[in-house]
């Protein structure tokens, strides 16, 4: 009876402290949209500027001293992966997100169930949800990034052949294409036009935005402004190679989709069997659970099948 008053206490007070948490995330989102978008493009005057950038982007969430701690060592890999994502939410957050979900999902199984080992890998799927959504949103806006980037190439292309710079060619770019074009075109606009060198600005864009192609247009860029010639012409056939490459790019994941099913169902098969032999025949079932031979066979299934996914998508992942 204690433990069940014990645990419905906890629950509730998770639930709580979460609902909390997330009625009052929009008023807090609406009061420091202003603060947070004027942060994006400056500085202030104590900063410790490096020598790269005139950008300090400081954004305070549920955790400040978390998040100075973060920045203070230096541009972290969550940090990039969340400004990659373009999720508006900070480290802090994304941290809590991961404690809360791997206390609200393992404290039950580990009181509840007759296995509390089970507690831990079912915790440690629950806080890694956090991460894998934004490695998720991460590669749904690279992609869109993609898709949409011989446009912007274009775009430039017409400005500068029409008698612009190309710096008025880049906030052309970021006033009339969607996100994420538009944002991303728009950080480096606004950096060298608040006193960034434009090289230095080109330079974090790739940073931002990892794909190869905005590599080769970065690359292009510069060495058209140290060398000259003709940067219209330059773009355009840009353009023209990005086009070419995610079409091949395509004809590859349609080449390979029967691969990455393969690995699907072979990841799904044994935990599929296992669910619809419980139902059929729970006795038969039980002692892979209570054993622990059965445990033991079981940790070691859970490993082999996560190499052999990994392997599968190493496998039918072809660089173009």
């Amino acid at each position: 009876m204690a433990l069940a008053l014990l645990m419905f206490v906890v629950g509730a007070g998770l639930v709580l402290l979460a609902a909390r948490f997330i009625a009052r995330m929009p008023a807090k989102l609406a009061e420091r949209r202003l603060d947070r978008r004027l942060k994006e493009v400056s500085a202030p005057l104590e900063a410790d500027l490096g020598p790269q950038t005139v950008v300090k982007r400081v954004i305070e969430g549920p955790l400040p001293a978390l998040d100075r701690f973060i920045g203070s060592a230096g541009r972290s890999g969550l940090a990039r992966l969340i400004e990659q994502s373009g999720v508006r939410v900070t480290p802090s957050a994304v941290i809590m997100y991961a404690i809360a979900g791997a206390a609200v999902v393992g404290l039950p199984v580990a009181l509840l169930t007759r296995f509390p080992w089970l507690a831990i890998p079912v915790g440690l799927a629950a806080a890694s949800a956090p991460f894998v959504w934004l490695r998720r949103m991460r590669s749904v806006r690279l992609r869109k990034f993609e898709e949409l980037f011989p446009e912007a190439l274009d775009l430039l292309s017409r400005a500068i052949r029409s008698g612009h710079a190309f710096q008025t060619a880049l906030g052309m770019v970021a006033e009339e294409l969607p996100d994420p074009i538009g944002p991303e075109f728009k950080k480096t606009f606004e950096q060298q036009n608040y006193g960034l060198p434009l090289r230095d600005a080109l330079n974090a864009m790739p940073d931002r935005v990892p794909l190869m192609d905005v590599h080769f247009f970065v690359t292009a860029v510069l060495i058209q402004r140290d060398t000259g010639g003709n940067l219209s012409e330059i773009l355009d056939n840009l353009a023209r190679v990005v086009r070419e490459r995610f079409k091949i790019l395509r004809q590859v994941r349609v080449h390979t989709a029967h691969g990455r099913m393969t690995g699907y169902v072979l990841l799904a098969l044994p935990g599929a069997l296992g669910i619809a032999l419980s139902i059929l025949n729970h006795g038969h079932m039980e002692p892979l659970f209570r054993e622990h031979m059965g445990q033991m066979m079981l940790i070691g299934a859970a490993v082999m099948q996560t190499v052999g996914y990994f392997w599968i998508k190493q496998v039918i992942k072809i660089e173009v």
